[in-house]
Parts: structure tokens; C-alpha cells; sequence
């Protein structure tokens, strides 16, 4: 799972998704199917590597005041091949959000044909144009490919 860059209120907290309002927590834990949004964090990221989930960004470092995605400028990205290239079982990248999706996806060109890339919508609070059911109905499609 792969997002554009923590926010102000994850980077305070060194913790991912950490506003209180992002949703990410509670829609992860609907596509593994464990209600982790209350958990201790570190119980949250094992809940996420026992489902064989893993977090990063696509952005590594950039200059943006606030926590929108559209404020993000100078960006350097992570380099999401050589992630690719240490995981030969990865089979799907999946992005949270637009921001994330479309630079990743062109980062990962190349590697197209050996990954699924699934577009979800974004978790923030920002992204207001579609209900939470909504956000959920896409996010849990990823449930066939995890079982597999």
C-alpha cells in the first residue's frame, strides 16, 4: 500500500495515518477483515504484515505547507523499483489516492507487467466527494487478491 506523503499530523506523530478523521484504518482493517483502527499502532502494522500488507510512500521527501497532496512541491520520490526488485512475491501495488497513483504508476512503469496497480480512493478527509461505504465498497476488491 502505498501513499503520497505522511501529513502534518502523521509526520508529528511518526506514525502512519494518524489524523484522526483519515479513514485508512478503518478501511484497511475492513479489507483484511479485522477491526484494527483500535488497536495500539505497533498491533496495527503486525495485524498488516500478518495479511502480507506493507506501507510506504511514493514520496520521499518534498516541500508542502499543510497536509494536502496538492501543496506537495520539489518532490523526490522513494525508488519503488528497487522495492520491487527485493520482493519477487509481490504480485500488486496498491495506491491511496490520486496523488499517489499517478506518480507511482509511472515510476513503476516498467514493472507493469509483473504487478497489478489498483487506483483506490484516497482515506484522507480531504477527499470528501464519496461517503466512507463508498471508499469501502473500492478498498475491499483487494480482499480476493489477498487470499490468494
Amino acid at each position: 500500500m502505498l501513499g503520497s506523503l505522511p501529513g502534518e499530523a502523521s509526520l508529528a506523530a511518526g506514525r502512519y495515518y494518524a489524523h484522526p478523521q483519515n479513514a485508512f484504518w478503518r478501511l484497511i482493517g475492513g479489507v483484511i477483515g479485522e477491526d484494527i483502527a483500535a488497536l495500539p499502532y505497533d498491533e496495527r502494522l503486525t495485524a498488516l504484515l500478518r495479511h502480507r500488507v506493507g506501507l510506504w510512500d511514493v514520496v520521499g521527501e518534498a516541500t508542502r505547507a499543510g497536509s494536502l497532496d496538492t501543496a506537495i512541491r520539489d518532490a523526490t520520490h522513494n525508488d519503488l523499483t528497487a522495492l520491487v526488485e527485493t520482493l519477487p512475491d509481490l504480485r500488486m501495488i496498491a495506491f491511496n489516492g490520486g496523488k499517489a497513483a499517478g506518480d507511482g504508476r509511472k515510476l513503476l512503469a516498467a514493472q507493469s507487467d509483473r504487478l497489478r496497480l489498483v487506483t483506490l480512493p484516497s482515506s484522507s478527509p480531504a477527499h470528501a466527494s464519496l461517503r466512507f461505504e463508498e471508499k469501502a465498497t473500492v478498498w475491499n476488491s483487494l480482499r480476493d487478491a489477498l487470499a490468494d
